[in-house]
């Protein structure tokens, strides 16, 4: 999910000091649900991705025809209420969904949002998500992004010694 280097983006196996709220291990599970509900929905998709804002989304997805989607991922009541970030993933996707697990309590989370449900074995598209179509620039931009991202950390994974920078 990351190359370690002090720019990359924070992985889920890694606690941060100051981020009591979310249960890493149950976002790694509801992480691999998501990823593979995606698939089954043809999108291919990359966890901990720098949006233009600065902000990092849980998942963004491409599916073949260039829909963008951002899955924000919730690991626990405390990770919902302490995130106010999340409103601002609108303006970089297509659709803006949340992926918790099946044990969440799923009406606390806004319903102008697509619902996952998702553990570590598969997820299931419970609310489709409310489509608004990105500024063709926009979907540009996020598109090379996504492609270079992917292109830097399959390149990282040959070669450790490949510094990742902000793309």
């Amino acid at each position: 999910m990351t190359d370690g280097s002090p720019s990359s983006t924070k992985p889920f196996d890694l606690v941060p000091i100051a981020d009591k709220a979310r249960d890493y291990e149950r976002a790694k599970t509801i992480l691999r649900g998501t990823q593979r509900l995606l698939r089954t929905l043809d999108f291919e998709s990359l966890s901990e991705v720098t949006l233009a804002s600065g902000r990092r989304a849980d998942v963004l997805a491409l599916r073949r025809n260039g829909e963008i989607w951002i899955v924000e991922i919730k690991s626990s009541v405390a990770d919902f209420r302490a995130d106010l970030k999340w409103p601002e993933y609108r303006e970089f996707c297509d659709a803006l969904l949340f992926a918790v697990a099946p044990d969440f309590p799923s009406e606390i989370l806004p319903t102008d949002a697509g619902l996952i449900l998702a553990d570590a074995y598969g997820g299931e598209l419970v609310r489709p998500p409310p489509v608004q179509t990105l500024a063709p620039a926009r979907r540009k931009a996020l598109t090379l992004s996504i492609a270079r991202t992917a292109s830097m950390r399959l390149l990282a994974q040959i070669d450790p010694s490949v510094t990742l920078g902000e793309v």
